[in-house]
């Protein structure tokens, strides 16, 4: 685990990414989208999702591998069958140069797909970590482990590595955050309700389980996973919750090692510092200094063989995927069955192409641009791109709740947005990382030091802003704050998303409003609260800033207001980035459309809809998405992203483009009151 490196920076702050969860098939009449799917005995203003999807819903089931299929799913699996051919390709070719991208991913593919010998293998590519466990005796060899671990990639108690600092964001620093447990999130430590209670002993026979296959006898194994329950249990209780992850500005505190030494007396940051190949006396951010506290406290207060037991779980833990079958099914029959819904594992060479992606996934993404994303995509992406960003621009001028000079700081911040377009403009170098045809384990394993090496060195060094957090083929999009920046992956850049057979308006209510969705994100509930330069700075007048919240807290209300099932909720405050980033997209989105409309003749009706019927039609059919029970209710209780039915028609509700467009009426059920009517942007 690499703490406030882009990806861990988003995770944490939960406000970077478009956070597809699902995804539509592009339309069978080639327009961008299927009138087949739509269910017209609903009414448009009666509930809009239906209307747009409902004979889809009705007649699409959740393949048994999924815990929820969409229009994000169905093109991830497009770009999935394109690398797998890529993929099989390099496979095939023993000759290619040593050391080569082609090389290094053949044979890590190769590997991963070679399953005899990861059965022969079993647990054996774990030795030596197990080895060095078993050896602890003491606090300070325990100590030590943990730094391995770390160095390795690999999770143990709390999490580190290299972080843009929050106050000067040109510079790396290290950053070290909360960490250790296994279940999503605190809440499911402490939860009382009956479906908490039977996950939690879910989770400790399914520990129970993976002790065993590692050779303890049943009855050691039920008692060690009865030990890691507590003390993850313990560690849950000092962490903070999703909601609380949400702000960066309770999440800077710089401390020098001898203010390190006073928060946690019995762990020696120094030479934490110097196993991982740091200088002793680095200065860091400590996200969450109380979670440090308390768990500097359990240290002492724990046996150090409950520690030992706990380092042997999370290792098993996190290699399992890439260990024999029975450990990757043991693994799938908790996190893929209980905890998500899914029903039977996706088959090998799916996993080995995400595997692939993962672990070096820009040698890989070189090879999928060249073949999936053309020059003529991307000019008219960067075209969509200034389009939304002039109209957004137009709101910031026209906001007659703003001052004149949060205004200027706005517009100042919207101008310096940087933009990355498809992949990137300068790769990965895996010149370091050897990949070989010896081991599947042992090429995660070189992969993960290799990324965590490189993540590591950046700390103390100037950002390098060409870098990526996604990798090309990637099905998302997102907004990095302490970058500025906007990026869309050339993953997503397909149809139904971005569709060079649709009309425009199709493309403006799917992919522009993509790309609207992440401009907003920077003006945000969180993206608001940095600036220009990505540093975490306050640039509102007082009075501008109550009015923003009192706008956030009409979009949190809306959303705290809608059931996913009896007695669960959406959490509007945990929500509430993404719901303005919708709100505002949607709305920057339809405007742009209609500017770019100015001074041609208007585009003819298609198949009954007008173009701004089927700029909403772009949008909701993007959205089409079936879920489990149990994956709507672990995206409920922690992902910051609504359902995706909530996705349509929350934001639509409040649009009165929307109402004029399918001529909704007061009092329909898709028609806000002006007074309840939430706009922020």
């Amino acid at each position: 685990m690499r703490f406030f490196n882009f990806r861990a920076a988003c995770a944490a702050l939960a406000a970077c990414a478009l956070g597809l969860a699902a995804l539509a098939q592009t339309g069978k009449n080639g327009r961008g989208f299927d009138k087949s799917r739509m269910d017209e005995s609903v009414a448009a203003c009666t509930d809009f999702y239906q209307y747009a999807n409902g004979n889809w819903l009705k007649t699409t089931e959740i393949p048994a591998a999924f815990p929820s299929w969409g229009s994000f799913n169905i093109l991830n699996e497009n770009n999935r069958k394109t690398l797998h051919d890529i993929l099989e390709e390099s496979a095939r070719n023993t000759k290619a140069r040593a050391g080569s991208n082609e090389q290094k991913v053949g044979d890590f593919y190769a590997t991963c797909m070679d399953e005899s010998k990861r059965e022969a293998e079993g647990a054996k590519p774990l030795a030596p970590y197990l080895a060095r466990i078993d050896k602890v005796n003491d606090l300070k060899g325990l100590e030590v482990v943990i730094t391995e671990m770390h160095k390795a990639g690999l999770p143990a108690l709390f999490n580190f590595g290299s972080s843009p600092d929050f106050k000067n964001s040109s510079m790396q620093i290290g950053g070290a955050s909360q960490g250790g447990l296994s279940l999503p999130n605190k809440d499911y430590y402490s939860k009382t309700d009956e479906k908490s209670a039977k996950l939690r002993a879910d989770f400790v026979q399914h520990v129970a389980n993976m002790f065993q296959l590692l050779g303890d006898a049943p009855d050691v194994a039920a008692k060690n996973a009865q030990t890691v329950m507590a003390i993850e249990t313990r560690l849950a209780a000092s962490s903070r919750g999703p909601i609380e992850l949400r702000d960066p500005t309770t999440q800077y505190h710089l401390m020098t090692t001898a203010e390190l030494a006073t928060l946690t007396p019995h762990f020696s940051w120094p030479d934490y510092f110097q196993g991982l190949g740091l200088p002793k006396d680095l200065t860091i951010n400590v996200a969450h200094p109380e979670f440090f506290q308390a768990a500097d406290k359990a240290l002492v207060e724990v046996p150090v063989a409950d520690w030992k037991t706990y380092l042997r779980w999370n290792l098993v833990n996190a290699a399992a995927s890439a260990l024999s079958a029975k450990f990757e099914t043991e693994n799938f029959n908790f996190y893929g069955k209980t905890l998500s819904g899914s029903k039977e594992q996706l088959p090998l060479w799916r996993r080995c192409v995400s595997a692939s992606d993962s672990n070096i996934g820009e040698a890989l993404g070189q090879v999928y641009v060249a073949r999936a994303f053309t020059p003529e995509s991307k000019a008219r992406m960067q075209t969509m791109i200034s389009n939304l960003l002039a109209a957004f621009r137009e709101h910031i001028r026209k906001a007659d709740w703003m001052s004149d000079e949060t205004r200027k700081a706005a517009l100042a911040k919207l101008a310096a947005f940087g933009q990355k377009i498809g992949y990137p403009d300068k790769w990965i170098d895996y010149s370091r990382l050897n990949v070989a045809r010896d081991s599947y384990a042992a090429n995660i394993i070189r992969a993960s030091e290799f990324a965590q090496a490189r993540d590591l060195a950046k700390i103390g060094k100037p950002i390098d802003k060409t870098e990526w957090g996604m990798t090309p083929p990637t099905v998302n999009a997102y907004n990095n704050p302490f970058r500025n920046e906007i990026v869309f992956p050339a993953g997503i850049l397909q149809p139904p998303f971005f569709n060079p057979e649709a009309d425009d308006a199709i493309n403006y209510g799917a992919i522009g409003a993509v790309i609207g969705h992440e401009v907003t994100h920077g003006f945000d509930d969180q993206g608001a609260k940095f600036d220009l330069q990505g540093n975490v700075k306050d640039w509102w007048t007082p009075a501008d800033l109550k009015n923003f919240q009192s706008r956030s807290e009409c979009v949190i209300n809306q959303f705290s207001s809608f059931e996913v099932e009896p007695g669960l909720n959406i959490q509007g405050k945990l929500v509430a980035g993404e719901s303005i980033a919708d709100l505002g997209g949607l709305a920057m989105a339809y405007d742009a459309f209609q500017k770019s409309l100015e001074g041609k003749p208007r585009p003819a009706n298609i198949d009954g809809f007008t173009p701004e019927q089927r700029f909403f039609l772009g949008w909701a059919q993007v959205w089409a998405a079936k879920d489990t029970p149990e994956f709507a209710r672990l995206m409920t209780q922690g992902n910051p992203h609504p359902l995706d039915r909530f996705r349509v028609n929350g934001p639509l509700s409040n649009m009165p483009q929307f109402a004029a467009a399918y001529g909704c009426k007061a009092g329909d059920p898709m028609v806000r009151p002006e007074k309840d009517r939430c706009q922020v942007w």
